[in-house]
């Protein structure tokens, strides 16, 4: 593959064999409708050309330094894995090459991986896959991920290793990773206490990271500690979670509303990276009375290119990421900004607002897929089956009591599905109540709490005795 890759001439050389094998796990009545074919079809059109050859990709100048950074940065904590010779899960490098050369030919040049996604190999792929390109063609994004010891020789040892993974001798933006657990003391005991910051310091000072920041996932009063700790250490950026329904409709204890968020940064003039626009997924496959009113607004646009716009049409923002898997999830993405186009105070309202409303009466649970949480030492597919659950929910086919019209044919369907999409062993009956998941999860989801709630709501099912809505 030429360093120099162009469009044309990388989809000439990859074809229909850039194609992302592997279908979702869930069968049945809550299955996505996806086909190998149709992921072909994404890519390159009966003509061969290249469906996203014309266009440009919407920049965004990072005022700290001048870098111009697309406004889509790629998320790279879900590709797909594989089975290797020996029966363990690798990641898939192939897929990996094929989705990141394809997107530096349309012009994203922002790559956040961290040490501990895709079960610590996320920063080798990554490496490997952007080593094949001129290394001023990119930025690359990644964290200290010492969320589970204070040790300084952990921390020390997450830092040397991006590098090395990486193959790289600087990093342009690292985040300290998952910041607002503990608050102020927290942050002390991770980085203060053991002189991980003063090292951190001094390291952007030499160059060896060009901008320093942290990502966040807490409660108010944590995210007010970070903008105090702003005066003393200066964060070049900052990474939050922020959708439309996240904008006025978050929890509040374990996530904040994305407007207070926003607000806090721009007054500071940080600039700002978003993780999860599609709220782990929920925006894109949302309740069927949802999808009919955004049809109905705009009939040829994706449901996820709502989720994208609304929060690229916020001048604060330098770059919105997506953990694309397939290629049609890089090219419906890619179309949203290539040439971008933001949305009308009208429109923001009609999603902050009207969309967020019907959608906050829907009871999902809270998991956006990390897979911080596993492995499950008991083998639970957690994320598994609060993705099912979630489907489920957002498609209609979620039974809610026998009095429901079509409660039989919804019970069926449920129960059938259920065992297609989660191995019997790895169902949520064989939660042991360990709580091993519960420090891990960024969401602060009571983990084993809503393994058995979804336990005994099939068991109802199983026993067809539900008799009131859950």
């Amino acid at each position: 593959m030429k360093k120099n890759i162009d469009r044309r001439e990388f989809l000439k050389k990859t074809g229909q064999g850039a194609a992302i094998a592997g279908a979702a796990a869930f069968a049945g009545a809550c299955a996505p409708k996806k086909t190998a074919e149709t992921v072909a079809e994404a890519i390159v059109a009966d003509d061969g050309k290249d469906p996203l050859e014309t266009g440009k990709m919407e920049l965004r100048t990072n005022p700290g330094n001048g870098d111009k950074v697309s406004l889509l940065g790629y998320g790279c904590m879900r590709f797909t894995m594989k089975k290797d010779a020996n029966g363990r899960d690798v990641v898939d490098q192939d897929n990996v090459n094929n989705l990141i050369d394809y997107a530096l030919a349309h012009g994203v040049n922002y790559f956040d991986t961290a040490p501990v996604y895709l079960q610590g190999q996320s920063e080798k792929a990554v490496g490997i896959a952007l080593k094949r390109h001129p290394r001023e063609s990119y930025f690359i994004a990644t964290k200290m991920s010492n969320f589970q010891s204070n040790d300084r020789k952990v921390a020390m040892q997450l830092y040397h290793d991006a590098f090395k993974n990486l193959q790289t001798d600087y990093i342009d933006y690292y985040l300290l990773h998952s910041l607002g657990r503990g608050g102020a003391e927290g942050f002390k005991a991770r980085f203060e206490d053991n002189g991980v910051m003063d090292f951190l310091l001094e390291e952007r000072k030499k160059g060896k990271i060009r901008q320093l920041g942290l990502s966040f996932h807490g409660d108010k009063p944590s995210f007010d500690d970070m903008m105090e700790l702003h005066d003393k250490y200066h964060w070049d950026f900052v990474q939050i979670q922020m959708n439309y329904f996240d904008w006025k409709h978050a929890d509040g204890r374990r996530n904040v509303n994305a407007e207070y968020l926003y607000q806090e940064l721009d007054k500071r003039g940080i600039p700002i990276v978003i993780m999860e626009p599609l709220q782990g997924g929920r925006l894109a496959k949302p309740a069927e009375n949802v999808v009919n009113r955004l049809k109905e607004r705009d009939p040829q646009a994706s449901l996820a290119s709502w989720a994208f716009r609304f929060v690229g049409s916020y001048p604060r923002v330098l770059c919105v990421l997506s953990g694309m898997v397939y290629m049609e999830h890089l090219q419906d993405n890619l179309r949203t900004y290539m040439d971008f186009k933001p949305l009308t105070e009208e429109e923001k309202y009609f999603l902050d607002t009207d969309i967020s409303d019907i959608m906050a009466n829907y009871p999902t649970i809270d998991c956006n897929d990390c897979k911080y949480c596993m492995p499950c030492p008991y083998g639970i597919d957690i994320p598994g089956i609060f993705m099912h659950y979630n489907t489920c929910v957002n498609q209609g086919n979620f039974p809610r009591s026998k009095e429901q019209e079509d409660y039989e044919k919804l019970r069926r369907a449920y129960l059938i599905s259920y065992d297609r999409a989660i191995p019997t062993l790895r169902q949520a009956d064989h939660c042991v109540g360990c709580k091993q998941c519960i420090p891990k999860c960024p969401q602060s989801i009571a983990i084993p709490r809503q393994l058995r709630r979804i336990d005994a709501y099939v068991e109802k099912l199983k026993q067809n005795t539900l008799v009131s809505e859950e």
